[in-house]
């Protein structure tokens, strides 16, 4: 099925935020008719083809513009007033980017500065790209503010004007630069300084909570500023939601520099290896370097992606060669980021037992320890979890949401804030964040407040709605790798009719997520699934995304039999890292449309059980060993005669709610919400209007209003409102869907169960 496209006009864009970050502002009409998100990609189509970051245009923009920067208009070889016609687009993770520029920047700027100013930005290869950070909406664990003053000493003030081109990436096609991208200038190698770092800590360490002239929480993976000098770790009275991992690790590195005779005297070995887990952002490379400054340990850092990209005989080298500078009078940890970059546990390097030797002889020495964080740690090559290597295993969880109100006051301590702040209430609507997306927030916070401010006298100050408004712009990073389903800001009560339906919903949704007390207070489990069911296009996705939205829930989408691979084992593994990323994204909703084809029913399939293993890999996450808390499981299906009768058993998917079509009452309903935002001319009567729609799902009433806008946008791009007339003539193109056989069986269904 091909994506939607539109042709708009191109203007030049009059807001100094957008200029030259690569940013595209779009009405919203237009997005929503494209299935476009704020802060998603698009492709843009002009004399050439490029692609750029849509967000929504400022209100009173016409329907059919396209506001670009200059940069953006260059890059597609059109002027203002030209016609571009724009559709969504996929975005790969940039492995590598090669870059060219001028002989200043060439001379000046490192790769990891590179990075810096790159990390968010969309582009294909040819493009024209700025410096400046892309700080609107900047990706989670990204320091914009390391990358200004990185790009600022290194070349001045030029560096708000000067341009990159985009001359290779990996893969090819649009792809965004993310931590672990490679970025390297056109003709030279991957520069290997910003991998090592060694921390050696002093004696004359500031007191805590004294200021050091950096933020008072650092997250991340420890790389930001590695150019100019790392920033100080925050004490570990700071580590909010850490302190028991922390005094965990405090009392290893005692015993292991410190007491290594009282280990001797008990029979074992000083030796520490440490295989420290944890959700991307939540903090582990922040807490190993705050505990190694408390307990005055130097830190040699390696950042395993940069080192993954080199040839095997230059990473062993690399290896060696910091091991080998590590100083042997003082206790020194090696922090390796990201090991499972490095030691995958499919289909591992032929280097990998190379470099596990070098880490084994290396934790023979005394006082020296390894440390080694990752966000998957069922990824990890098992050899590193042998008892002569990273033998002991921490776990950083995801904060809920009195670390999250904690955290936020930690972030906010020197931040000037209006009095009466409710940091609990902002912690509510962030689940799923940690600690690197709480640092994005306070940043956009910080962004929108000095935008209203610009050009008063008034002292700047961050207020409640600053907050408020940045949780929307904010994607938390537990999201980012997973399909997500977003819920547009729609809750139940912009759901027409339904009313049992919603009731039923509310009950089986949300009420085991709001009142898990009330349900232990009766000795009761609350219910761990629903299935949805009814005729295609009626409402059920709808259904989903306004319950996340009352609910302020993470939802995690899978469609049809996409969890389905060729290769043994894949898709049980895909079925758990969905589970563990929706228990580390709680409180959370998966999502699982189109089930009858992810879970039909066992012994019938004919593609060597990979569908009956899935079923089965299901049936375990529902109800195994480790219950799912705070995560509910939805399914939605036009055929569940089809599914699996194991997954609908008690237990499981066990409230069945159908959703009926909609009658002239709930049609009319479903056209006013849709209409909710498209000005009507007085000649529409949508109650009349729903009359006729006989056969009329709920999504042909959603697409006839659309259709309806855009025919008013084809005659005039500059329409104000939508008369009947374009209702008549969408009428003609959006067709009734309903089958009248498939509505009588799933009656039927619905009548016996």
């Amino acid at each position: 099925m091909t994506s939607p496209q539109l042709s708009l006009t191109v203007r030049h864009t009059t807001s100094a935020l957008d200029s030259r970050r690569g940013v595209v502002r779009l009405h919203r009409e237009v997005l929503d008719a494209l299935g476009l998100r704020a802060w998603d990609a698009v492709r843009l189509t002009g004399a050439r083809v490029s692609a750029a970051v849509a967000a929504c245009a400022p209100n009173g923009s016409a329907p059919g513009v396209l506001l670009v920067d200059d940069v953006t208009m260059a890059n597609l070889g059109v002027t203002e007033g030209s016609e571009v016609i724009v559709e969504p687009c996929e975005v790969s993770a940039a492995r590598t980017v090669t870059v060219d520029g001028s002989r200043l920047a060439r001379m000046s700027l490192s790769p990891h500065t590179l990075r810096l100013a790159l990390l968010g930005k969309v582009f294909t290869v040819g493009d024209a790209v700025s410096l400046l950070p892309q700080d609107l909406a900047p990706p989670p664990g990204s320091d914009v503010s390391a990358a200004r003053g990185a790009l600022s000493r290194a070349v001045g003030a030029t560096w708000t004007t000067e341009l990159l081109t985009i001359t290779a990436t990996e893969p090819s096609g649009p792809v965004a630069v993310g931590q672990s991208t490679v970025v390297t200038w056109r003709g030279e190698t991957p520069e290997p300084a910003p991998e090592l770092r060694v921390e050696q800590q002093r004696p004359e360490r500031p007191a805590p909570g004294s200021s050091t002239g950096g933020p008072n929480v650092d997250v991340g993976s420890g790389a930001a500023g590695a150019d100019e000098g790392a920033e100080e770790p925050p004490p570990v009275s700071d580590l909010t939601g850490a302190e028991s991992t922390a005094q965990r690790l405090a009392e290893w590195f005692d015993l292991a520099f410190r007491q290594p005779d009282l280990l001797a005297k008990l029979g074992t070995s000083p030796r520490l290896g440490v295989l420290l887990s944890g959700p991307e952002g939540v903090g582990k490379t922040t807490l190993v370097r705050s505990v190694a400054r408390a307990a005055d340990v130097d830190v040699v850092m390696l950042e395993a992606p940069t080192l993954a990209v080199l040839e095997p005989d230059a990473a062993v080298a690399r290896l060696s060669n910091a091991l080998s500078g590590v100083s042997t009078e003082r206790p020194c940890v090696l922090l390796i980021s990201d090991i499972d970059t490095l030691l995958p546990a499919s289909q591992p390097p032929p280097v990998a037992t190379v470099l596990l030797d070098r880490l084994r002889s290396a934790l023979a020495r005394p006082r020296f320890a390894v440390v080694a964080t990752t966000a998957h740690p069922e990824s990890v090559d098992p050899r590193l979890r042998g008892v002569d290597l990273l033998d002991r295993e921490l776990r950083l969880g995801m904060p809920d949401a009195r670390t999250r109100t904690e955290l936020l006051r930690v972030l906010l301590r020197n931040t000037p804030t209006e009095p009466g702040i409710d940091l609990g209430a902002v912690a509510e609507r962030t689940p799923g964040f940690v600690a690197a997306d709480l640092v994005a927030l306070r940043r956009d916070a910080a962004l929108r407040a000095a935008l209203r401010h610009s050009g008063d006298d008034e002292e700047p100050r961050v207020r409640q709605q600053d907050l408020l408004e940045a949780v929307e712009s904010v994607r938390p990073i537990s999201m980012s790798t997973t399909d997500t389903l977003a819920t547009g800001g729609i809750t139940l009560d912009d759901v027409g009719d339904m009313a049992e339906v919603k009731q039923s919903l509310t009950e089986s949704v949300l009420w085991p997520l709001r009142y898990p007390d009330s349900f232990a207070r009766l000795g009761v489990a609350p219910p761990r699934g629903v299935l949805i069911y009814g005729p295609p296009g009626n409402g059920k996705t709808f259904l989903v995304r306004a319950l996340a939205g009352t609910g302020a829930l993470n939802v995690f989408s899978v469609k049809g039999a996409e969890l389905m691979d060729k290769w043994v084992g894949e898709s049980e593994r895909a079925v758990r890292e969905l589970f563990r990323k929706a228990a580390e994204a709680a409180p959370s909703l998966i999502f699982l449309d189109e089930v009858d084809a992810l879970a039909p029913r066992r012994g019938q399939s004919s593609d060597s059980g990979a569908s009956d293993r899935v079923v089965a890999a299901l049936l375990t996450e529902l109800d195994g060993v480790e219950p799912l808390r705070d995560v509910v499981v939805v399914g939605a299906t036009n055929r569940p005669e089809l599914v699996d009768p194991a997954l609908l058993r008690p237990g499981r998917l066990e409230r069945l709610i159908y959703v009926p079509p909609p009658d002239a009452e709930a049609r009319a309903q479903i056209l006013r919400a849709g209409a909710r935002n498209t000005p009507l001319a007085d000649d529409v009567d949508l109650d009349v209007l729903a009359d006729q729609l006989d056969g009329y799902s709920a999504a042909d009433c959603a697409a006839l209003i659309r259709e309806a806008a855009l025919a008013a946008m084809r005659e005039s791009l500059e329409a104000a409102e939508v008369t009947a007339r374009h209702l008549e003539k969408a009428r003609e193109t959006v067709r009734p869907s309903l089958d009248p056989v498939q509505l009588a069986e799933l009656e039927a269904y619905a009548r016996s169960r």
